[in-house]
């Protein structure tokens, strides 16, 4: 259908369009609407969100896409993103249960509800600013939310360390199945409350001697330990780890401390990333388990070696890599270390043979299902995100890995070593056909050489 000029503000006559003072003006009510507009602050993405202090994000809508609900809570909230849903009510409604227990130990030394809620209340716009979306709910509502969601989370810590009693048959525990989904659930980007208020909760409801020896890193750490099947003496000195949230806490824990992993100059030529499992053997790069290191981030390569820690790969450790690359990528004074890592792992595997090499190796340990699932999981991980390859902490790891592969040399003997004698049944392939070669060249030379001597005859 052919539109009227005239209708869409053209000059008929002159052929142009026309003038705003000739024929038109925008009306009142439009002005007033984008007036409003103008004035008003972006609530899904708040102003807040590009501050140091902003740490809790809703993930980007590209992961969500590539690795389905591993960023949404399964049976627990904890902040505002997922407060209310029907879904998680069964928790809920636990979590009024384990403050009254807390409370009637509290009580004792005359530390009441109010007096929590009252220590709460100055940090309330300091908390709000760690959330990238406005945060719409009163200063009551928010403080009761921090208290409940935050000492629920506490007394689990504390009753699972021993520090304070379960009650007799909690189904919150006789209940296999719940306690790995508290694992997960606690260190989703999403599911957060700040740090700063964890520990006033925690100080505030302290009751004995006992509870006092200890930090809340330590047993907060000490639960994920359970998820992570990390042994507790691998978080000796960790008692005084602090974080932006628990998923902070516990991403930070893998960070070795003594500074090893720390890369901040950008090399003057840029760094290359570099090939899968397969390529790298045949090009005589050998894949091997890094042994008693308690980090998987430490990774180091020479003189044709590439060594890793072993990491064990399941429902929760798959949960946690992919929450920590999301927190990584919208907070940016975040180090990207598992994003890093993530990047590595996503270059060394291409196929589930390569997953298999790994689990050989014993530099991946598979409890997530299949080796084609996990090298599915793998590629997901490092699927659309960001980092700066030549300021990144395995930028020398990266370079030399790749002049190593280069070097014609190495590839052209690690590729004939890899083709004709990587198995039995292949060098026994290749010294038939040698030996069959060799007849053949005898038979052609005796062959030759008689029929030369038959004609030639006596001199």
């Amino acid at each position: 259908m052919d539109s009227n000029p005239a209708e869409e503000g053209w000059d008929m006559e002159e052929g142009e369009p026309l003038s705003a003072s000739k024929s038109w003006e925008p009306g009142k009510e439009r002005l007033d609407t984008m007036h409003k507009k103008i004035s008003e602050n972006p609530r899904l993405l708040s102003r807040a969100a590009g501050k140091a202090s902003c740490c809790i994000f809703r993930v980007p809508a590209s992961l969500i896409e590539i690795n389905g609900g591993a960023y949404q809570p399964r049976i627990v909230s904890v902040g505002p993103y997922h407060r209310g849903k029907p879904e998680l009510e069964m928790i809920q409604e636990h979590k009024w249960r384990y403050l009254g227990s807390l409370l009637s130990r509290t009580s004792t030394r005359g530390v009441l509800l109010e007096d929590i809620m009252k220590a709460i209340e100055p940090l309330v716009p300091r908390a709000r600013e760690c959330y990238s979306e406005e945060i719409r709910l009163s200063t009551d509502e928010f403080i009761e939310m921090m208290v409940l969601d935050g000492l629920f989370m506490i007394e689990l810590f504390r009753k699972t360390g021993r520090l304070a009693p379960f009650e007799a048959n909690d189904p919150l525990v006789t209940m296999a199945w719940i306690f790995p989904f508290f694992y997960r659930d606690f260190l989703r980007l999403e599911n957060q409350i700040p740090y700063f208020v964890l520990q006033l909760l925690f100080d505030l409801t302290k009751v004995s001697a006992r509870e006092s020896n200890h930090t809340l890193a330590e047993i907060a750490l000490e639960f994920f330990n359970n998820g992570i099947q990390r042994p507790d003496e691998d978080i000796a000195g960790f008692q005084d780890l602090s974080g932006q949230h628990l998923l902070d806490l516990v991403r930070m824990s893998f960070m070795p401390r003594d500074n090893k992993l720390i890369d901040k100059h950008r090399r003057p030529v840029p760094t290359h990333v570099i090939q899968c499992v397969s390529k790298l053997r045949r090009a005589g790069i050998w894949l091997r388990c890094m042994k008693d290191h308690h980090s998987f981030l430490l990774i180091s390569f020479r003189d044709g070696v590439l060594e890793m820690p072993k990491i064990v790969i399941d429902d929760f450790m798959s949960s946690l890599l992919l929450n920590c690359v999301a927190y990584e990528q919208c907070y940016h004074s975040s180090s990207k270390h598992i994003t890093t890592y993530a990047t590595l792992l996503d270059c060394l595997v291409n196929t589930h043979k390569d997953v298999e090499y790994l689990c050989d190796q014993n530099i991946i340990e598979n409890h997530l299902g299949t080796d084609s699932e996990v090298a599915k999981f793998i590629n997901n991980l490092g699927k659309d995100i960001a980092f700066d390859i030549d300021r990144c902490y395995l930028a020398q790891v990266f370079e030399d890995v790749h002049k190593y592969y280069s070097s014609s040399w190495h590839v052209q003997w690690a590729s004939f070593k890899y083709t004709y004698f990587n198995t039995p049944w292949s060098f026994v392939s290749a010294l038939a056909a040698f030996v069959l070669l060799v007849l053949t060249v005898a038979q052609t030379f005796y062959t030759v050489y008689g029929f030369y001597v038959a004609h030639k005859g006596p001199s």
